[in-house]
C-alpha cells in the first residue's frame, strides 16, 4: 500500500487554500439533501450497496 495522501498543516496552507476549504464547507453545509421518492416494500435498516453486501433472512452474499 503506497501513502499517496499527505496531510498538510492548516498552518502551512496558503490563504487561497484556507479560502477554498472554507468556501467548500460553506458549500457543502448549505447543499439541501436529495429529495428521495418514497420506497413501496422496501428493505428495513443500512442501504445494502453502501455497506457492501446484502443480508436475507440471515444469509448475506456479497456482491
Amino acid at each position: 500500500m503506497t501513502d499517496d495522501h499527505k496531510i498538510i498543516e492548516p498552518d502551512k496552507l496558503t490563504p487561497e487554500a484556507r479560502r477554498a476549504l472554507a468556501e467548500a464547507e460553506e458549500r457543502r453545509k448549505s447543499a439541501a439533501p436529495p429529495e428521495l421518492p418514497k420506497e413501496i416494500n422496501g428493505r428495513q435498516g443500512p442501504e445494502p450497496t453502501r455497506f457492501g453486501d446484502w443480508e436475507n433472512k440471515g444469509i448475506t452474499s456479497d456482491f
